[in-house]
């Protein structure tokens, strides 16, 4: 078959910018694999001539899709450039047999409604994909983890009712083969020290204060001033030159300005973007990795990949990570938790602790690359034209039963809300909350003592979702 895969991101020949540009290199290599052509359309960086270049024999990328760059605000281009990125789409189209968007942000679906077309959502959080899903308009809908399914069926899914019966859950899927304890070489001419004579910290991440830094330098303060580590060494990776953007630029500088300000210059070592085939050697360097920021993931792939490289990951009880991997084999801390992930980094540390076989077990029984890869195949090559959803305005009233929203939990202090990122005390509708998990109306709300102000407040909140 003609594979058209389409991505919002910049793909390049030898580097990779992050978790979904990663997993979607290795479904159209594994399409071509199986002997299928696979052309990628995706947007052009800055800095390149927009030539062609091959991952595989059969799998060419085509960088020249004229989207806005750097992100965030890719349609932020004029509407000559809009009908470029149409004109190319189509051309690529007309000869397809296939189409696959990667990311649903290709956000114009009459230009593939005549051609069986399968869409994922990578993510919960930016503006294209989730008006993609509102627009979604194809055969099949991936999503990475359960927790995507519940928060697109609690959203997207209540307009389209017929939705449900077009999602298919894909878990990512990651090469323990690859990821796994792994001597440092390479590694060694990016690390500006030598590891073996400190205790390493890994915060493997984007450079987004929602990436959780702040919270590292606050548990890196603890570690040091108060559990004595003198010797830590944290790394944080920089982003690649072609995302540098003033805002970029000013994070830098104020997240220097906190590291100075804790006394940790010494400590905290930025260095430059890692190369995906470093990265098992990059993980095996650390005592442990901290993944403690706020961002809504909808799978989160660091915390997993150092795990399958032997070191531990401390993880906030955010979206996925509240689930993926059960409560005994992976350690958790409520989101801005310092102490607790500083308590539980010291004693990782002091044991000399490494990811545990029941741990490892797991992984590669559930998030195994094989059986992920298998699944996008079939769902690709399977592909049928697609009729539109039909759109149903659903009714709301004081009768409808609530339920907590699934990207809420209940924590020690409080209610946490993961696109708000802080704890909110409910009071008695969190009681209610509690003791009703199938929901609770307003009249019932009511009745129990819970004004209808309230009630409606903590809705347009988004703490509650009609069920």
């Amino acid at each position: 078959m003609r594979i058209v895969a389409f991505s919002i991101n910049p793909l390049f020949v030898d580097k990779v910018m992050g978790g979904a540009p990663k997993h979607l290199q290795h479904i159209a290599i594994h399409l071509g694999t199986l002997g299928h052509d696979v052309t990628v359309l995706c947007t052009r960086p800055p800095d390149s001539d927009g030539q062609p270049f091959k991952w595989h024999p059969k799998v060419e990328v085509r960088p020249i899709l004229p989207f806005h760059m750097p992100f965030p605000q890719p349609y932020a281009i004029s509407a000559h450039e809009m009908a470029l990125i149409l004109q190319d789409v189509g051309d690529t189209l007309a000869t397809a047999d296939r189409f696959y968007m990667h990311d649903g942000e290709l956000l114009f679906p009459f230009a593939y409604a005549h051609i069986p077309t399968v869409v994922s959502l990578r993510d919960n959080v930016y503006p294209e994909t989730l008006l993609g899903g509102y627009l979604f308009s194809a055969h099949k809908m991936i999503l990475i983890s359960d927790y995507s399914r519940r928060f697109v069926q609690a959203t997207i899914g209540r307009f389209f009712p017929d939705l449900a019966t077009r999602i298919q859950v894909i878990p990512n899927g990651l090469d323990w083969s690859r990821f796994k304890p792994t001597p440092a070489s390479e590694i060694l001419k990016i690390i500006p020290f030598d590891p073996t004579q400190y205790t390493v910290v890994v915060h493997p991440h984007r450079p987004e204060e929602s990436k959780g830094i702040l919270q590292t330098i606050a548990v890196v303060d603890s570690l040091v001033n108060h559990y004595g580590h003198k010797d830590l060494r944290v790394l944080i990776p920089r982003w690649m030159a072609t995302q540098n953007t003033p805002d970029l630029l000013d994070f830098y500088h104020r997240m220097q300005a906190a590291i100075h300000a804790h006394g940790l210059t010494e400590h905290i070592v930025f260095h430059e973007w890692i190369p995906q085939p470093l990265m098992p050697e990059y993980y095996s360097l650390g005592a442990v990795t901290l993944a403690l920021g706020h961002f809504a993931e909808s799978f989160g792939n660091a915390v997993y990949e150092s795990l399958g490289c032997g070191t531990p990951t401390i993880a906030a009880r955010i979206t996925t990570h509240r689930e993926l991997l059960p409560d005994s084999l992976l350690d958790k801390v409520d989101f801005d938790d310092a102490e607790e992930a500083a308590r539980l980094a010291d004693v990782i540390i002091r044991e000399n602790r490494r990811t545990s076989p029941e741990t490892l077990a797991y992984l590669n029984e559930y998030y195994g690359m094989e059986r992920q890869l298998a699944a996008y195949a079939d769902a690709i090559l399977s592909a049928e034209v697609a009729q539109p959803l039909s759109y149903r305005h659903p009714t709301r009233d004081s009768n409808t039963p609530h339920i907590l929203a699934p990207w809420c939990y209940i924590a020690k202090r409080g209610v946490y809300h993961d696109f708000r990122a802080d704890y909110t005390d409910m009071g008695g509708l969190m009681t209610l909350l509690s003791e009703n998990p199938g929901g609770v109306s307003q009249a019932q709300a009511a009745q129990a003592g819970v004004s209808g102000e309230e009630f409606e407040h903590r809705y347009r909140e988004g703490f509650i979702v009609p069920r």
